[in-house]
């Protein structure tokens, strides 16, 4: 009858879930429950190095960006430089051009003012020669 009660009442737990009470099968089951937690640190750690490796890649990633975007605006800077030295130097021929151009331009009012005189020389020789 005993070893009936026994079996019957495995048979009980094993239906209803409920926790063994013998030493061995209270250790067993401890270390079930360690085991499980391990498992889950284990995976727990896995995604976090999952997850740092991820980022490390980001980061990797980004600072080949960083250093493609220095790299063009280097660029960018010197060209702007180039471009500025040749406006500088187109500034200062427009400016040579502008002075030459006002120095022609006196020239050609002193011309004109010369030219005019002239004619009203010769008017005016003419004139008198028609009266003599």
């Amino acid at each position: 009858l005993q070893k009936e009660l026994l079996k019957y009442k495995q048979e009980a737990r094993n239906l209803q879930g409920i926790k063994v009470t013998s030493p061995q099968d209270a250790l067993q089951q401890r270390l079930l429950q360690q085991d499980a937690a391990v498992l889950q640190l284990k995976q727990e750690l896995l995604r976090a190095n999952m997850d740092k490796e991820e980022l490390h890649n980001q980061n990797v990633d980004l600072q080949r960006k960083v250093e493609e975007r220095n790299r063009l605006l280097a660029e960018y800077k010197k060209e702007l430089c180039q471009k500025d030295r040749h406006l500088q130097q187109q500034q200062t021929k427009l400016d040579e051009m502008l002075r030459q151009l006002s120095e022609a331009s006196y020239q050609q009012v002193d011309l004109e003012r010369e030219l005019e005189h002239k004619e009203a020389l010769l008017a005016h020789c003419m004139k008198r020669e028609a009266e003599e």
